[in-house]
C-alpha cells in the first residue's frame, strides 16, 4: 500500500523513526541495519516500507534498501516468524548473512538470533533455502540489482500471486519474460505475463 516514503527525518531511535512528509509525521519501525545506514541529522531519507495491517494496530516498517525489505518479507512469510522477530533477525546480523545461514543451512547461527528456536530455525531454512539461492543466482548473472530489476521481478511477482496466478508459474514466466526484456517495466511484466 505504501512502498515508500521520502521526507525530511524528524526523529531517530534503535528501534523506530519519524519522517516528516510535507508536514506530516510518520512513525516507522526500523533495524539497526537502517538505524546505522541513517545520520543523525535531519536530512532528506528515502525508506522502502511495508504496511502491517491488523484489526488492532497499523504498523509501518521502513528499511534503507529494497534488499533488506525483500528479506523481510520472506522471512515474515515463513510460520512462526512475526513482524518483531523479523526485525530482531535484521538487527542481529546484515541481510547477506542472513542469506548466507540460510544457503548454507547454518542453524546454529539463526538460532542465536534472540527469540528463534531450533525448529523456528529449521523452518526458515526449509523454506527459504531455495528462494535464497536462486536470488543470489539472478544478482550473481547480472540480471537483477538490489534495487532496480530484482525489486522490478519480485514487485511484479507479488501483483500476479495478488490477481490469482500460482507462484510457481508465475515465477517461470517472468524469468523468461526477463531474459528477453531486462528492461521492462513492472507494469510490462504484468501485462506480458498475463497474456
Amino acid at each position: 500500500m505504501i512502498a515508500y516514503l521520502q521526507g525530511k527525518l524528524a526523529h531517530k531511535d534503535r528501534t523506530h523513526i519519524i519522517i516528516d512528509v510535507n508536514g506530516v509525521g510518520y512513525e516507522v519501525k526500523i533495524s539497526l541495519q537502517t538505524y546505522d545506514s541513517l545520520a543523525n541529522g535531519h536530512e532528506s531519507i528515502k525508506l522502502f516500507t511495508h504496511l502491517q495491517i491488523k484489526e488492532d494496530s497499523h504498523t509501518l516498517v521502513g528499511f534503507h534498501s529494497m534488499d533488506e525489505k525483500l528479506l523481510f518479507l520472506d522471512l515474515i512469510s515463513v510460520s512462526g516468524i512475526g513482524l518483531s522477530t523479523a526485525l530482531v533477525m535484521l538487527s542481529s546480523f546484515s541481510s547477506g548473512e542472513i542469506r548466507a545461514a540460510i544457503m548454507n543451512e547454518n542453524i546454529s547461527l539463526i538460532q542465536s538470533i534472540k527469540g528463534i528456536g531450533s525448529k523456528t530455525a529449521q523452518r526458515v531454512i526449509l523454506e527459504l533455502k531455495d528462494k535464497c539461492k536462486k536470488d543470489a543466482l539472478f544478482v550473481e548473472a547480472g540480471l537483477a540489482s538490489h534495487d532496480q530489476s530484482y525489486g522490478v521481478k519480485q514487485e511484479a511477482l507479488a501483483a500476479l500471486v495478488t490477481l490469482g496466478i500460482a507462484r510457481g508459474v508465475a515465477e517461470k514466466s517472468l524469468d523468461s519474460l526477463l531474459k528477453s526484456n531486462p528492461d521492462a517495466s513492472i507494469e510490462q511484466l504484468i501485462k506480458l505475463a498475463l497474456r
